[in-house]
């Protein structure tokens, strides 16, 4: 199995045999009945990109463009639009649609766009690398207060920084989710920040360097019981997956598309784990 397999694994056995029982949750499932989940607290794991390990499962499929182009509706287009995710092949927001406006709220792209978070952190970058203070943070009180029907972000925080060693720039990133529902989203979650990671390092023409993703709630859905224990039974891919970016060094954040991104080696094991109704 992969790093990212084993890991995974590990999670899964650790929620099932040491976790807690949530109670009075918000999500429904689609019968109106409340979405309960077994969960563990504040796990944290690392990937070093530059020594080859990547975030995928290859336990099941993880649909990498999807995920991909999710994360450029936030970052590149910073938007909160069902159209812009429409027109990047992401169909699944619609059930976050927020009273009709063709848009899921005050959260993700929209909090982007206000603070030009994108942008800001590009040019303090550009400006001093090592300024500490390279964060992306998706949690804004007042914009949620004016939209409380809005999904909050569950990925709300990222935080780079750099390292120089043996003459080269290495960039780190930390990802911090408040929830995670680790079967059907963790991979998703992981591999498109990395995306994001490998998009700033080409700006600039760094290499990858570290990846850290923190979780505080863990879960597994009360519904999500026999998927857990198809995907402990596989053994998955003996072959790291690479995600590449296929553009020279110095391209800029915002001529890069889904296209230039390629994973190789990449043999998850079929059939396709398919999940009952989610929580919404």
């Amino acid at each position: 199995m992969t790093k990212a397999d084993k890991i995974f694994k590990e999670h899964i056995l650790d929620i099932l045999e040491n976790g807690v029982w949530s109670h009075n949750a918000r999500p429904k499932y689609a019968d109106g009945s409340t979405a309960n989940s077994k969960y563990i607290t504040m796990t944290s794991d690392e990937y070093d990109l530059s020594k080859g390990e990547f975030p995928i499962i290859t336990l099941r499929r993880i649909a990498v463009k999807t995920a991909i182009n999710e994360m450029l509706v936030f970052y590149q287009d910073k938007s909160n639009k069902l159209e812009d995710f429409e027109k990047r092949g992401v169909g699944y927001w619609k059930s976050w649609e927020v009273k009709n406006s063709g848009t899921i709220g005050n959260t993700y792209g929209e909090i982007v766009r206000r603070h030009n978070i994108t942008d800001r952190m590009l040019e303090a970058m550009e400006k001093n690398p090592w300024n500490r203070r390279n964060i992306l943070s998706l949690w804004d009180y007042k914009a949620f207060d004016e939209e409380p029907d809005s999904l909050l972000p569950c990925a709300w925080n990222t935080m780079f920084d750099v390292r120089e060693v043996d003459g080269e720039i290495y960039l780190d990133q930390m990802l911090t989710m408040r929830s995670n529902d680790m079967l059907v989203a963790q991979h998703m979650d992981t591999m498109q920040y990395v995306a994001l990671q490998m998009m700033i390092a080409k700006h600039f023409g760094w290499k990858l360097g570290r990846f850290r993703f923190n979780v505080m709630n863990m879960h597994i859905y009360s519904n999500q019981g026999l998927q857990a224990g198809k995907l402990l039974l596989r053994e998955g891919s003996t072959v790291e997956p690479k995600l590449i970016l296929d553009v020279p060094d110095g391209t800029n954040f915002y001529d890069i598309t889904v296209d230039d991104f390629k994973l190789v080696d990449y043999n998850p094991v079929t059939p396709q784990v398919k999940f009952p109704d989610l929580a919404v």
